[in-house]
């Protein structure tokens, strides 16, 4: 049988002059490989951080991944305990939390929206003291987001500020 053309014995099945490919090819595998078993122990996101703030006032709880990859979706969960009873409890979230990242729910609706110098408010009504409300948002990291976010949350009742939160994110590619 022929040998088709473009091809040589000597160069495609015998694989004369190739003895180091086979290396830099298992190196590549190695790499990939590793970079797999990275993101299987989480290293790359999707595990959630809960982070606390608390006041004589209020204490807020924020569970969201603090890891992100492109293209995700994931959930934050924001619980607000009112120690005293708050009147008008407003959350204004930074604006890396929308930053290349898709907000697609927010459950329940809050009372109203708006925007605090460039930072999302989120108005959910009345507390009473000794209740908790929680707020569900999902959101869906674009693929071409990347880097260290900034995720501070502020607790206000109507103007006067109860708590903050400080919290960082990092989106991987």
């Amino acid at each position: 049988m022929a040998v088709p053309q473009g091809l040589t014995l000597k160069h495609h099945r015998d694989l004369v002059d190739r003895e180091r490919r086979p290396i830099v090819r298992r190196v590549l595998v190695g790499l990939l490989a590793a970079i797999l078993v990275l993101g299987l122990l989480s290293v790359f996101g999707q595990s959630v951080r809960v982070s606390a703030a608390e006041s004589p006032a209020a204490r807020l709880e924020v569970s969201a991944p603090s890891k992100l990859r492109g293209g995700i979706f994931f959930q934050a969960r924001y619980r607000i305990v009112a120690v005293e009873e708050i009147a008008n409890a407003t959350l204004v979230l930074d604006p890396d939390w929308l930053e290349d990242i898709t907000l697609n729910t927010v459950e329940p609706s809050p009372v109203g929206e708006a925007s605090r110098d460039g930072r999302i408010a989120l108005e959910l009504g009345r507390i009473p003291a000794g209740d908790e409300h929680r707020l569900y948002l999902h959101f869906q990291v674009n693929p071409t987001a990347l880097g260290t976010r900034s995720q501070d949350v502020d607790l206000y009742d109507g103007e006067r500020l109860l708590l903050s939160l400080d919290r960082d994110a990092i989106v991987w590619p």
